[in-house]
């Protein structure tokens, strides 16, 4: 085994007890200690994703040398490289944009602990993309669970607290039912490491039996991760949680948390329930309706916000709907498209939240829209950062998410029963998103405005943005471009890696 194959298991590692000695540091230190893990933990997963792109395989680290059924395993492939790696990326600027303003935002004795949370998570999400174990995975949900929670309430504020309390409440329900799905799972297979797991459910298929035990696991654990990553009607914690959150921990837990949910959701549908059977089980239909109803039901809520935050929040809502309408295509070219749009809404979404910072900082620090009228143009970094999140929302050709609607406009037409309504969703989805987001791009650079509003700005316009939120827009909108202009080997390493699952 050479040393790259074993960097799946130091970043998990590293990144889990850096966040154990940032207890012990101050604020700064525990901070730097943050940055230096996810660019160590980065590079590693980039190291993985070029190391099973070059061999074209994919490969397990058994972990203290005890094999299956009993031992724990990590499994890493050309997708699970990538995702690090993309993940990765998006929380190393996200930390970086929104630096000065958690400084700002979370009392000094309390500074380190939230970058504490922020080691956790990383640590959560990496072991979600590499674990080749079911109950790992479980456990690393809740980890994660529990530093989302933490990320929320650490501005210790009122509307902050009560939307803590509204996750956790939502996510305990998730992770009770995606729990009690493992639980059945290793009761009709007596395994929970992912390999041995879909051989037994072959097997369980094959022979025909336990068919209603089957289908109520596949629902189960499809509901419990639903719930956790956002899918519409259990969404309502969502709007709260990233509007009322740090700009980091909003960028974190809107870019990347809900993508750890449906990525695990994803390998398990391929690598312990056999996608054949998912798609038999019409299991992919209930995800591909309430998918669809997000895109539209997240967009009509986001237009009638007027806070910037929450409507950026709602918007997650709709491109959340869309990654499980990729997946309740049920093709696989779908769940390309579902994956692309993974990587396209996590960096987005991030430059959204911290682009909108620069706005805040010369508009008074007021979020309601109208007040960010001109802003564009005494913060021009930001304006164009965040005029380029919301076109690639939009869908603006050479952007990510022009490649992520064209993706799905493809995979439908390869799903007959379901090409018509989805197209027709696409459309309506897109039309509401330009609604709202070019309602504040213009905004943004409109002059007038009332004389209040005026004196806020007036007063704020002196203010400067941080050379590291610039810094974390500018790499933000370059990684928009890439996804958007070089698609095609991203798009052909999903599908790579998808294949590998099976």
């Amino acid at each position: 085994m050479t040393l790259v194959q074993n960097f799946p298991f130091f970043s998990i590692i590293i990144a889990m007890f850096s966040g154990i000695i940032s207890c012990t540091l101050s604020g700064k230190r525990a901070r730097n200690v943050s940055l230096a893990v996810i660019v160590v933990t980065t590079a590693m997963s980039a190291a993985v994703f070029w190391f099973c792109m070059r061999t074209g395989e994919s490969y397990t680290y058994m972990m203290g040398h005890f094999p299956a059924p009993w031992g724990n395993e990590i499994r890493a492939g050309v997708l699970e490289g990538l995702t690090a790696a993309v993940f990765g990326i998006v929380m190393l600027l996200s930390v970086l944009g929104g630096m000065d303003h958690t400084a700002a935002d979370v009392e000094g004795t309390k500074l380190n602990l939230f970058y504490v949370m922020i080691d956790l998570m990383l640590s959560s999400l990496l072991a979600l993309i590499y674990t080749n174990d079911l109950f790992t995975a479980y456990v690393f949900v809740e980890i994660n669970t529990i530093a989302g929670c933490g990320l929320i309430m650490i501005r210790q504020k009122g509307r902050s607290l009560s939307a803590a309390i509204r996750y956790m409440i939502m996510s305990q329900l998730g992770s009770g039912l995606f729990l009690i799905g493992l639980s059945m799972l290793y009761d009709v297979t007596g395994h929970l490491l992912m390999s041995p797991a879909k051989a037994a459910v072959a097997a369980i298929e094959a022979a025909g039996s336990y068919e209603i035990p089957m289908l109520v696991i596949l629902a189960v654990i499809s509901v419990g991760l639903a719930i956790k990553s956002g899918l519409y009607p259990f969404h309502y914690w969502i709007p709260d949680t990233y509007g009322y959150a740090t700009p980091t921990a909003s960028a974190v837990l809107s870019g990347l948390v809900s993508k750890g949910y449906i990525f695990l959701l994803i390998k398990i549908f391929y690598r312990v329930l056999g996608r054949e059977n998912v798609v038999a089980s019409r299991i992919v239909n209930v995800l591909f309706v309430f998918g669809l109803a997000g895109m539209l039901m997240g967009s009509l809520h986001a237009i009638l916000e007027k806070d910037t935050r929450r409507m950026i929040a709602y918007s997650s809502v709709a491109q959340i709907g869309y990654i499980y309408v990729g997946i309740g295509l049920g093709t696989e070219a779908g769940m390309v498209a579902a994956v692309f749009h993974m990587f396209t809404h996590s960096a987005t979404k991030a430059l959204l939240f911290i682009s909108a910072v620069g706005l805040y900082e010369v508009s008074g620090d007021k979020k309601d829209y109208k007040s960010l009228r001109g802003a564009g143009y005494r913060n021009p970094l930001a304006g164009i950062g965040f005029s380029v999140g919301a076109l690639s929302m939009v869908g603006f050709p050479m952007l990510a998410g022009f490649i992520s609607k064209l993706l799905f406009a493809t995979s439908a037409l390869q799903s007959p029963n379901k090409m018509i309504v989805t197209l027709i969703g696409l459309a309506v989805s897109t039309t509401l998103n330009a609604i709202y987001f070019l309602r504040l791009v213009i905004t943004l650079y409109s002059r007038e405005g009332d004389r209040e509003t005026r004196g806020a700005k007036e007063r704020s316009a002196v203010r400067k943005s941080s050379w590291k939120l610039r810094l974390a827009v500018v790499c933000f909108i370059f990684l928009n471009l890439v996804l958007g202009l070089k698609s095609q080997p991203i798009v052909q390493a999903i599908a790579d890696g998808l294949l590998m699952f099976e």
